[in-house]
Parts: structure tokens; sequence; C-alpha cells
């Protein structure tokens, strides 16, 4: 009998925890649920679990304190926030803190599953597992360390990947939609999300404080990115 993936469903108000779990338990996943911080970071270090559905304010510890320390033990662990709807700050900081990916409040059921399966079949698959050099900078997908001359600067997973994908298709542009199917693994590419503009617009000012003088990725307008040509 095939295994159900476990999910752990960290939200303080009764309704949507409620909801999430149905939902979850309805398709299949084995669902644990806190609404407690304290008790839900104990449990996420402590517990397996293939993803961590994390609500951003929390009784005693916050979901971003929670993610830190969690991706910090476990780098692989699948984690998606949840945050307010248009709080932008919010989903910068989720991102910021190791979440792989956010879903606003109020949500749809269907932008949810897309969601957590798309993390899910994230887990244990990595694109950007490799090495390489781009105009004088040194990427090392093992570390996550960029680094040019004397400076480096350490990137996300997913930043990582973005780099490495754009690399691997230097040779053409490549739309949002495909960066959300084949690095975000999205199986419906069609929601509303801004999930790779932030990652895009993150991933441009670290690398412009490593190497201000090397422009490194271009956007096309309206049809999506690429790397700039190589020396």
């Amino acid at each position: 009998m095939k295994r159900k993936a476990s999910v752990l469903v960290v939200e303080d108000d009764p309704s949507i925890s409620l909801g999430l779990m149905d939902v979850l338990v309805f398709h299949g996943y084995a669902v644990t649920g806190s609404a407690d911080g304290e008790e839900a970071l104990e449990i996420g270090l402590n517990s397996s679990f293939d993803l961590i559905i994390l609500d951003v304010m929390l009784p005693n510890v916050d979901g971003f304190t929670i993610c830190r320390k969690i991706r910090k033990k476990k780098p692989g662990q699948g984690i998606i926030m949840l945050t307010a709807k248009g709080s932008e700050d919010d989903i910068i900081t989720g991102f910021k803190s190791g979440a792989d990916d956010y879903v606003c409040k109020p949500f749809s059921l269907r932008e949810l599953m897309v969601r957590v399966e798309a993390v899910l079949r994230r887990t244990g698959t990595r694109v950007g597992d490799e090495q390489i050099a781009y105009k004088d900078i040194f990427f090392d997908g093992k570390t996550l360390i960029a680094t040019y001359k004397e400076k480096s600067v350490e990137l996300t997973r997913r930043e990582m990947d973005l780099i490495v994908y754009l690399y691997r298709n230097q040779d053409r542009i490549v739309s949002k939609k495909t960066l959300l199917i084949d690095v975000w693994n999205y199986a419906d590419a069609d929601i509303e999300t801004r999930t790779v503009d932030i990652h895009i617009l993150k991933l441009r000012k670290k690398l412009s404080e490593l190497a201000p003088d090397i422009p490194l990725i271009h956007t096309v307008r309206g049809q999506g990115y690429r790397l700039e040509p190589g020396l």
C-alpha cells in the first residue's frame, strides 16, 4: 500500500484549520494539526513531515521564526506559508525565512492543492545541485554560495534553482509559466501568483550587491526572463 504523504497544518483560526485539514484528508494525506507556535516548532523539529503548512500569526512563536528554525535543521523540508491577502512584506519575509511557497488568505481550495502538490513533487528533487561559472560568478549548488572575486553571497535553494535553469536555457527566453512548471513543479501554472517575480527581485538584489558591474538576469517584457549574453 502506498504511504500517505504527511502534512503538518499550523493555524490558530479553528475554522481555517479545520477546513485545511478536511480538504487534505479528502485528498488522501495524513494530517496533523497545531494551533500554537511553540508546540508546532517542537513538533516540526522532532517529527517527520513531507510538508508543513504554516500560518504567520501564531500564539507564542510566529510562523517566520518557526520556518527559519525548521529550515536550519531540515534544509529539505517542504514549507508553505499562509499570509494575509495582499501583504507583500509577509510574502517576502516568508521566502527569506525559507518558505517554498505561499498562499494568500482567503484562498481557493484549487489554488491550495496546486501549491501543495507542487511542493511535494519538488521535495527531494533539485534543479540546481551542480556548479556553474557564468560571467566570472561561480555558483555552487551544493553549498548554495555564489562567489565573485573575493566576495560571496548565500542563495536560497530556489534562487540557485532559478540561476541553474536559466543557465541551462540561456539560448532562449524563459516564461514565468515555464519556470512555475519546471522549477516550482506546478501541475497547473495558470493560477495567479507573483512567486516568480518576487524571487527574481530578491535574486537580482543579491547579485547586484555581489557583482554590481555585471548585469545577469534580463527581463523581456511580456515574455519572461533570460540570462544576459555571456562574455
